[in-house]
């Protein structure tokens, strides 16, 4: 273990002891001291979705490197960008153009600012807020961060951010039909219609409420809506996109077509930092016809070293049918985990779509509440979990008052079923060792 206080690096976390990874072979990480965890996490960020050590995308970047790495795509394009457009869009042809980007963040980022400079270009100036779900991360720009609705996840950075409108989830908890977001998503139109440019979502949540999506009704009531209000629809698909829910976009699996789609994480599975943002004609087509230009972007936008990593992650998907494997794998995955922990008094629900799978965790004395802040029980399951030698990542929102203690897990599309048995068996061994710790913290607390 590295501890912060001996490391020149500025960790995330200061009281953390870090292990030190050195090598990774397929779903399976390995540390300086010779310790092997099985990744149940993609890299413990949902992006190593073709696993570690993959020597067809380490050779594909060695190649491009040869010939050139990199330049600022202000003044240039190349041959492996242009290809990798091309492929996108023929995996996606409801849209028409590409713009790559380094990671979630920005390309959340540049999916915003084209969601207002789409009602600019036609003159609707006053056209700029967004109203998104409020149990959400969309990044930790100060952009992306303003698009939740989570003050503990905000603070101390509020005074940077815009003032954007939320919903709760439509969650088994506070409202299982959906009625009640659209409700209060009428409400919001009602009163700052004019103002709204988009709705920006998850299709398939992650991080903040893993593999949760509203029930189709709410989706269908958004298409109608966004039809007479003229907003547009931003899928935040960072996590789900590239196959991760069984399609190329968690999209295709609902009954409404974005306006702009942002997707990461898997695009480079890991190997090169790369995202993209995809857009409807539409979108395009105004800013063609108005001021021709949409000049904001980043150092490393579309390089030829990452854009080619791109190219052969996506030759691999295709050429291993992995989306078909996650989208036929997945049901068994999820009823796999779910059997495993059906005894378990702190699993209230497991969710899944594909390989994206959630579980949330109650107080066990009910079986419905939250379970209490101070104890921080995702902490104990990360803890956990790494003691029965699995990395699954969890996240501990309860302050926000929306959701509860949750993990998920996210597979790479590579894993084999004996390797995917075995993390839902590790990961079932680890849950009965929380919910004893779990029992035994509450018992010595007030009820």
């Amino acid at each position: 273990m590295m501890r912060t206080d001996g490391s020149a690096v500025f960790h995330r976390f200061l009281d953390l002891p870090y292990p030190n990874v050195e090598r990774g072979e397929g779903v399976w990480l390995t540390t300086i001291d010779g310790r092997r965890i099985l990744d149940a996490c993609s890299g413990g960020a949902m992006v190593a979705c073709l696993g570690h050590g993959v020597g067809e995308l380490a050779a594909a970047a060695a190649e491009q490197a040869e010939k050139i790495s990199y330049f600022y795509n202000h003044l240039f394009t190349s041959e492996p960008q242009e290809r990798l457009a091309d492929r996108l869009l023929g995996l996606t042809p409801e849209m028409a153009r590409v713009r790559f980007v380094s990671g979630g963040s920005e390309a959340n980022e540049t999916a915003l600012q084209l969601a207002r400079l789409y009602h600019v270009e036609r003159g609707e100036t006053d056209r700029w807020r967004v109203i998104s779900p409020a149990q959400a991360y969309h990044g930790s720009s100060m952009g992306t961060l303003a698009l939740n609705g989570r003050p503990a996840v905000q603070e101390p950075y509020t005074p940077y951010l815009a003032s954007h409108l939320h919903l709760p989830p439509s969650t088994w908890r506070f409202d299982p039909t959906g009625e009640d977001a659209l409700a209060e998503l009428d409400r919001l139109l009602e009163r700052h219609g004019n103002e709204i440019a988009a709705f920006f979502c998850e299709p398939v949540s992650a991080a903040a409420l893993p593999a949760y999506s509203p029930p189709e009704a709410f989706w269908r009531g958004l298409a109608e809506r966004r039809k007479q209000h003229g907003f547009l629809v931003c899928f935040d698909e960072v996590v789900t996109g590239i196959g991760r829910v069984g399609t190329w976009l968690a999209a295709h699996q609902l009954p409404i077509e974005p306006d702009i789609v942002a997707v990461g994480k898997g695009l480079g599975a890991g190997y090169a930092p790369l995202g993209a943002v995809l857009v409807r004609a539409e979108v395009y087509d105004a800013i063609d016809a108005g001021s021709r230009e949409f000049d904001l972007g980043h150092t490393w936008d579309g390089a030829p070293l990452s854009s080619a990593v791109g190219l052969a992650a996506l030759d691999l998907i295709e050429e291993r049918h992995l989306v078909d494997r996650v989208r036929e794998r997945g049901p068994g995955l999820r009823n796999g985990l779910a059997e495993a922990l059906a005894g378990s008094a702190i699993v209230r629900e497991v969710r899944g779509r594909g390989f994206l799978l959630g579980v949330e965790l109650v107080d066990p004395r009910d079986g419905t509440s939250f379970l209490p802040v101070e104890l921080d029980a995702a902490a104990i399951v990360d803890d956990t979990a790494f003691e029965h030698g699995l990395l699954v990542t969890s996240t501990h929102p309860q302050a926000d008052g929306f959701a509860g203690d949750q993990v998920l897990l996210a597979p790479a599309y590579t894993s084999t079923d004996a390797e995917l048995a075995e993390m839902i068996e590790r990961f079932a061994a680890a849950t009965t060792d929380v919910e004893r710790r779990v029992g035994d913290a509450l018992a010595g607390s007030p009820s």
